[in-house]
């Protein structure tokens, strides 16, 4: 009896859920996504006046979960009725058959009992069970997600403990004919055979226009990508072939936005070396130009900089970022527009940081402002992902070409 209602009710749900879940799932993490960055950018949301375009935007992302829940609700409930008008139906069928098998002598009421009993709690523990059948395509969703996780082998495996680590590193780089393209973006070739070479403790400032390849050289020699061509060189040594954490070990980074933790100040910097010791702590603090700020401040280095170190400015937040690249005491810095999102007094204050950061460095800048890398080594020029030209400042500014334009086209006042 419960069987039936079971087998009916069940399989009717299963089939009204199979091929849906999918859909649901997707439109669930699109949703979440949309109101995870309205949430984190509230701020900019509040000022664009654009809370009721994301609210209305996040409703018609469910409008598909919406659907389907409609569907399986009614769905659900016919095949709910239906099994219940199925078991209340072999109820009376079973009290009938059961009394004319008393009344013909073949068996007795206790036994006619004992037997609707046994099928009505066997029926019942099946109905109980199969209550479970329509989540059944969840869990098959859910299971094939998280196999699909575990069978995933990627390309770099930063937990690897493989890879060789060198002895002494003096910190030249060399691009040898590198070529990469974006895994989302195959088709679009952003480094089509980069070249450059940068000696130990040398300076090469990277300009060119947005979507170059500036970055991407950056996000290679991390090893965030492998180069789809060509070598990426670390003291002659490929870097494919040296032990990742040990590579980045090597490496400081300090980007245009610099990431702060929601915690002190102290454990912001300690990031970048974890059993860094408070000497050690100060003497980077002091290199990035922080320690007199961070001093002035009423509890110190166990200042709270709060969610996304939005208790202190963007110049002081730049200042401790660089202070977390320079306490690992790194062979190769590298800057990412550290200073283009800062006024001009913070300006002044990031890149008299930098300067003294950079020194028996091996460094990489990477720079809009180019007010800020005239004092460079070397300038490489890039165009579509080639170096066009390179030099000092004075020898690019003497072949006017490509980085003299960029200069007058800034209009500063160099010479």
């Amino acid at each position: 009896m419960r069987a039936a209602q079971a087998a009916i009710g069940g399989a009717a749900e299963f089939r009204l859920l199979m091929g849906t879940s999918e859909q649901v799932r997707t439109a669930y993490e699109k949703s979440g996504q949309l109101a995870s960055e309205a949430v984190g950018n509230i701020r900019t949301v509040v000022a664009l006046s654009l809370p009721h375009r994301f609210i209305a935007d996040y409703n018609d992302n469910l409008q598909a979960p919406l659907k389907v829940a409609r569907k399986q609700s009614v769905g659900g409930g016919i095949a709910y009725g239906f099994s219940q008008a199925v078991i209340f139906f072999i109820f009376s069928i079973s009290f009938a058959y059961g009394g004319q098998l008393v009344e013909w002598g073949l068996n007795d009421f206790v036994q006619i009992m004992t037997a609707m009993s046994a099928i009505l709690f066997a029926g019942m523990n099946i109905g109980q069970s199969s209550q479970l059948a329509p989540d059944a395509n969840k869990a098959r969703t859910a299971a094939a997600a998280i196999f699909t996780l575990l069978d995933r082998v990627p390309p770099i495996d930063s937990s690897s403990p493989d890879g060789r680590k060198l002895t002494d590193v003096d910190g030249r780089v060399e691009f040898k004919d590198v070529k990469f393209a974006y895994p989302n973006r195959p088709d679009v070739q952003v480094l089509r055979g980069l070249n450059f070479s940068l000696e130990p403790g040398k300076t090469l400032a990277l300009v060119g226009a947005s979507g170059c390849g500036k970055s991407t050289v950056i996000q290679l020699l991390e090893r965030f990508y492998n180069p789809s061509a060509g070598q990426i060189l670390l003291d002659g040594v490929d870097v494919r072939e040296l032990n990742l954490h040990w590579l980045r070990e090597q490496i400081g980074l300090v980007g245009q936005e610099p990431v702060l933790f929601a915690t002190s100040i102290l454990e912001n910097i300690r990031y970048g070396k974890p059993d860094a010791t408070m000497a050690e702590v100060e003497a980077a603090a002091k290199a990035a130009n922080a320690a007199s700020f961070i001093n002035e401040l009423p509890d110190g280095y166990n200042t709270q900089v709060g969610e996304r170190g939005t208790q202190l400015s963007g110049g002081q937040k730049q200042r401790i970022a660089i202070a977390r690249a320079l306490v690992r005491n790194p062979k190769v810095l590298l800057l990412d527009e550290a200073t283009s999102a800062l006024d001009s007094e913070s300006e002044k204050i990031v890149q008299a940081a930098l300067d003294h950061a950079r020194e028996g460095r091996t460094t990489i800048v990477i720079a809009h402002r180019l007010s800020t890398i005239t004092t460079s080594d070397c300038i490489a020029v890039i165009d579509a992902g080639v170096v066009v030209e390179s030099g000092t400042h004075a020898e690019l500014m003497d072949l006017k070409g490509r980085y003299y334009e960029l200069v007058r086209a800034q209009a500063l006042n160099v010479h």
